[in-house]
């Protein structure tokens, strides 16, 4: 069941009354009964988790494919504006410790990211039970994902949410990954340091 990839200037109306092109997105376009049918409609046994823009699921587009499914939630004190924030900020990136963006869902008022998905959930659910090396190890893949984001990446970016529930793992040797970029910033070339106008994120 592979996803649709829908090529046009179409356009879809955000919820806060803006227009954006699919195109510019430049990512492939899922459609929602893939996803509502590889979810099992959104089942609460799916449910891997909730962050500030809303549940995350555990999908199943075949028997040997997973991915993970961010559902935008009606009632999140985060909104549009960090969707289309989540999605401009790490469509391009690429390193090994970002958790990789696989496309989105924008179908009426839905809208979905979808991820690759992580088995070994988040670092939160290990912290503690590792011996120095492995938390050595662990550092390291941040500091590395860090570097990238902040000077070797297209674009410097500032992710301001760091914490272990947004660090997740892989089934490869727990290979830390960071994820959640919606409240993240894009800092200038030009710039040596930056301020914020009011107190986010971790």
């Amino acid at each position: 069941m592979a996803p649709p990839r829908r090529d046009g200037h179409d356009t879809t109306t955000m919820d806060d009354g803006s227009r954006a092109s699919k195109e510019d997105l430049e990512l492939p376009q899922f459609d929602f009964h893939t996803i509502a049918t590889a979810t099992d409609n959104f089942s609460s046994r799916n449910k891997l988790g909730e962050g500030g823009l809303g549940p995350v699921y555990k999908a199943k587009l075949t028997q040997e494919e997973s991915i993970a499914v961010k559902r935008l939630s009606k009632h999140s004190g985060q909104g549009v504006e960090e969707f289309k924030n989540e999605v401009t900020m790490i469509a391009n990136l690429q390193h090994r410790n970002l958790v990789k963006l696989l496309g989105c869902c924008i179908e009426g008022k839905e809208r979905m990211l979808i991820y690759e998905y992580m088995p070994n959930k988040s670092l939160d659910f290990f912290i503690f039970g590792w011996d120095w090396q492995k938390r050595f190890d662990i550092i390291m893949g941040l500091a590395r994902g860090l570097l990238y984001l902040h000077q070797d990446s297209r674009v410097r970016i500032i992710h301001r949410d760091l914490k272990s529930s947004n660090i997740l793992l892989d089934d490869e040797l727990m290979n830390p990954k960071i994820s959640d970029f919606g409240i993240a910033r894009i800092f200038r070339n030009n710039q040596s340091e930056a301020k914020t106008k009011r107190v986010i994120g971790t």
